[in-house]
């Protein structure tokens, strides 16, 4: 194939990690201006940091990185943001509690359209209440995002695509939002993300994290998201994380979201007693680019020990499960 690219029909092979990062810089900084200033929605995930990186590297500290903590974040995440980022980047970077709005926002929420667009539009008035009080005395015109390519084909956005699932940076942006949006990577799949952010010296640490979705652990509580349900799936979220990561797992496997489902129980037995619980739902997948997706045959002894601690070590769940579906026809988040 590449003999008859090269050689026969005569393409250069110029599309090179080095040259659309240098594309994209030159895109953000015509885009921006000479004296433009942005802030960028820091979400701690690989496709918000290359781009801010990328942002930084065309308008310097004319940028800020703001990470709003919306309480919906796994177990020690708002650390690693504020910890592993700056350190990487240098960046200037405001953080945000805004975990009480989020939650009155979902309050009574539950069908994931309806969710996902709640967590879109409050994510934007958290950036303009960011501006009118940290930022307060500068003119922000921009707004970075890390959109990706999937994420524009799955809310429906391209010729011919349906609208699968509204993501929060695409089909669950509010009509009256106040920027003008910054999107470098709008066009490009995560392969592509983190060769970009290696060339542009990202750490491994960064650049090879899970993906993990903008509207965070609300989309995987199946039902209404409260703060009991919020911290049920934290804490089986971190035992899958480390039980896989101690397995050695973490460059096999895309991610494994970890699904609460927050209305239904089950009758169990621990101990002497009955239990009505809730059921965990461990979904690991291998992929390479997010459009599709196979389930990951974890070892069975490592699934026994994650298994063995969630039911163990976390109140009010008596059972875990396995996804084994594809995608399609399933799509990676369950909502």
């Amino acid at each position: 194939l590449t003999r008859f690219l090269t050689q026969i029909a005569g393409l250069e092979p110029t599309w090179t990690a080095a040259n659309i990062a240098q594309q994209l810089v030159d895109a953000v900084r015509e885009q921006v201006g000479p004296e433009g200033h942005a802030i960028c929605g820091l979400s701690g995930g690989v496709d918000s940091a290359v781009a801010a990186a990328l942002v930084q590297r065309a308008i310097g500290d004319r940028l800020t990185c703001v990470f709003v903590d919306h309480g919906l974040l796994r177990s020690g995440e708002r650390e690693q943001v504020e910890n592993d980022f700056v350190a990487a980047t240098g960046a200037r970077l405001v953080t945000v509690d805004e975990r009480q709005a989020f939650l009155d926002k979902l309050a009574g929420v539950s069908e994931p359209e309806a969710k996902r667009k709640a967590i879109g539009a409050e994510f934007i008035r958290s950036f303009e209440r960011a501006v009118a009080g940290v930022l307060s005395g500068e003119q922000v015109d921009f707004l970075v995002q890390g959109t990706l390519y999937p994420d524009v084909v799955e809310s429906g956005g391209g010729t011919g695509t349906a609208n699968i699932k509204s993501h929060h940076n695409v089909g669950g942006l509010p009509d009256d939002v106040e920027f003008e949006l910054v999107e470098p990577l709008r066009l490009l799949f995560k392969d592509e993300v983190r060769a970009v952010g290696r060339e542009l010296g990202l750490p491994e640490v960064i650049v090879n994290r899970q993906p993990f979705p903008g509207p965070g652990l609300g989309i995987r509580i199946i039902g209404e998201v409260t703060e009991e349900r919020l911290e049920i799936l934290r804490a089986a979220d971190l035992i899958a994380r480390t039980e896989l990561t101690a397995a050695g797992l973490d460059g096999q496997i895309w991610q494994c979201p970890v699904v609460l489902l927050a209305d239904v129980r089950s009758v169990g037995v621990q101990g002497d007693g009955r239990t009505y619980g809730h059921p965990i739902v461990l979904r690991p997948v291998t992929s390479e680019d997010a459009m599709t997706a196979d389930w990951s045959r974890i070892p069975y002894d490592v699934l026994e020990r994650i298994s063995t601690r969630i039911t163990n070590e976390v109140k009010d769940v008596n059972r875990v499960v396995l996804d084994v579906t594809s995608k399609p026809p399933g799509t990676i988040e369950w909502e």
